[in-house]
């Protein structure tokens, strides 16, 4: 069993001492659980089978969680798997355990591995626990045979093995080549060493592009207004409630409020939109400058 401080979790030394049930036994305490909710037969269930979830707990710290953290996880898949067993299937309960403290031990591994999520798809899952294994395997072989596999190769080996995708493997393939690293690490051992984050492009706009920004933006707000200035009041009163209200108002209503027809309140915004084109022509040019 793998190693652990037995002073921060004394919980292994106290399953290592607990009972060993019988099926019959077993079969007691789970209908105890089930049908009367008894606490006391469930926690001998529970510690009974503690050295399983310990010891699968174990065959998982070589991916650098701590052992007592897996031993947690373990107890909680144990603790899931006891709640949800159903005694008339015939199944024993260390049987029907095992998946649950697995499947529990595995989301801890996965969830702590990295800030950026590692997979949540079955087939991911699959790639995460065995692509290493198969890797190695896969090598060995090619050794025995005398042929050279390529990286490309090696993982188009991989994604049939495991029957995934070629993508998902080649992203795996990164997730598993390194851990995260911070973005404030010192680049070199220099004391004036940059950190990496200095080296990330700045994505913002810079000082030049906000300046140029603002003035296009007001030559552009200028001419609307001198456009608008050159329509009557109806008019400008039709294009704001048309188009410049963050709710536009119907022809009807306009139509209801100036006394007109609704065919009516339409000429009337098409001509002042008319109007509008030819004054802004005359910035044709300054204007197609400013689009490009």
């Amino acid at each position: 069993m793998a190693q652990y401080d037995s002073l921060a979790n004394p919980l292994p030394k106290t399953a290592m001492k607990a009972e060993l049930l019988d099926a019959e036994t077993e079969l007691k305490l789970a209908y105890a659980w089930r049908d009367h909710r008894d606490e006391q037969a469930l926690h001998r269930l529970i510690m009974a089978y503690m050295r399983l979830a310990i010891s699968m707990a174990g065959k998982f710290k070589r991916y650098g969680a701590p052992m007592n953290d897996l031993i947690q996880e373990a107890g909680l898949g144990l603790m899931k798997a006891a709640d949800k067993f159903d005694p008339d299937r015939g199944v024993r309960f260390s049987t029907y355990a095992v998946w649950w403290i697995k499947a529990s031990i595995q989301e801890y591994v996965m969830r702590n591995w990295s800030m950026v999520r590692t997979g949540s798809t079955a087939s991911q899952k699959s790639l995460f626990f065995n692509m290493r294994r198969v890797q190695a395997q896969l090598e060995r072989e090619a050794q025995v045979e005398g042929v050279a596999l390529d990286k490309h190769q090696l993982l188009q080996k991989i994604s049939t093995e495991v029957g995934v995708p070629l993508r998902d493997v080649e992203l795996m393939d990164g997730r598993l080549s390194g851990s995260d690293f911070s973005l404030n690490a010192i680049q070199s051992s220099d004391d004036d060493g940059r950190e990496w984050i200095d080296a990330l492009e700045d994505e913002c706009a810079q000082a030049e592009e906000i300046v140029q920004d603002t003035m296009d933006r007001s030559c552009l707000r200028r001419w609307l207004a001198g456009a608008m200035n050159d329509l009557s009041e109806r008019e400008q009163l039709i294009v704001r409630a048309r188009k410049l209200e963050e709710r536009p108002r119907t022809l009807e209503s306009l139509g209801q409020e100036l006394g007109l027809s609704k065919e009516r309140v339409r000429q009337l915004e098409a001509a002042a939109f008319q109007k509008m084109r030819k004054s802004l022509d005359s910035h044709a040019h300054e204007v197609r400058a400013l689009l490009q």
